[in-house]
């Protein structure tokens, strides 16, 4: 994208990759989900960049950020927003995350609340709250959260099938919005995964809800405002963040659209997000 900026910072024992925006207005972090990048928000940012200096980072094991010998656990992930916000020294931002990111970025908000200013979820819940359950089959679960976090078998079995795997099975069943994601875009994505331990972020994410015990239910509720955004699933990000924030809650449920909202529908997701943060 030439309208975007790349950056690289050694920060929290990792190199972190990110990209930003804008010039002017308050900050936004955006935080992907799996299978994603920062370039999940390739559509987004520009409808974002003209009245807000926007930041789209890659976690730690995804993206073009670093892959080598961890943590990759969601505490860690979470410690490196923090070192990011501080490294940026823009102030506190307005967090927005998806999917498996909103594990990360919960954690951030909550155990850092002064680094944030407002909290967007999208098609998002956390363990204690439901996202273990997504791994139960017998329950409409899906196999992949058990597979992914289980130990060494994903870096054994997909090295070389990243690919067949996003684009044959993934992003179709993700994606509700025809043609949301283009052959250009699963070459990028394919591209970071098939990186030399490219699935280490992913697997210590999904580990990391497996070994939660208990630990996310611990954490304080979240002060500052927050926006629930649903695609085309039942209302479980609603659902799981009226149970965690004690300031005021906004919800949205975007008819039509499927679970990596970004990706299928920047334009809405943009109109909320500035509504949303205009008043903050």
């Amino acid at each position: 994208m030439s309208d975007v900026t790349h950056h690289y910072a050694d920060l929290n024992g990792t190199r972190l990759h990110y990209v930003t925006a804008g010039t002017e207005g308050s900050p936004i972090l955006l935080v992907h989900g799996w299978p994603e990048s920062w370039w999940a928000f390739r559509k987004l940012i520009p409808l974002l960049a003209g009245t807000h200096r926007v930041i789209a980072v890659d976690l730690r094991g995804f993206g073009d950020s670093g892959t080598g010998e961890g943590p990759y656990d969601v505490a860690t992930s979470a410690e490196d927003l923090h070192h990011l916000v501080d490294h940026l020294a823009l102030g506190p931002v307005h967090l927005s995350c998806q999917d498996i990111g909103g594990f990360v970025a919960f954690r951030f908000a909550a155990t850092h609340p002064a680094d944030v200013l407002s909290f967007t979820a999208i098609e998002s819940t956390l363990p204690g709250y439901g996202l273990e359950q997504l791994a139960d089959v017998n329950h409409g679960g899906s196999w992949h959260v058990g597979f992914l976090a289980a130990p060494g078998i994903p870096e054994l079995l997909l090295p070389g099938h990243e690919r067949r795997l996003l684009a044959d099975w993934a992003y179709p069943m993700m994606l509700a919005t025809p043609n949301a994601v283009t052959d250009e875009d699963l070459t990028e994505f394919t591209r970071t995964y098939a990186r030399p331990h490219g699935w280490r972020g992913t697997t210590g994410l999904y580990q990391s809800v497996f070994t939660d015990a208990g630990a996310t239910r611990s954490l304080p509720p979240l002060p500052m405002p927050v926006l629930a955004i649903d695609g085309a699933s039942a209302p479980f990000t609603e659902q799981t963040f009226r149970q965690v924030t004690t300031g005021p809650l906004t919800t949205l449920h975007l008819e039509g659209v499927g679970h990596l909202v970004a990706q299928e529908a920047p334009d809405a997701l943009a109109e909320a997000l500035l509504a949303f943060t205009k008043g903050i």
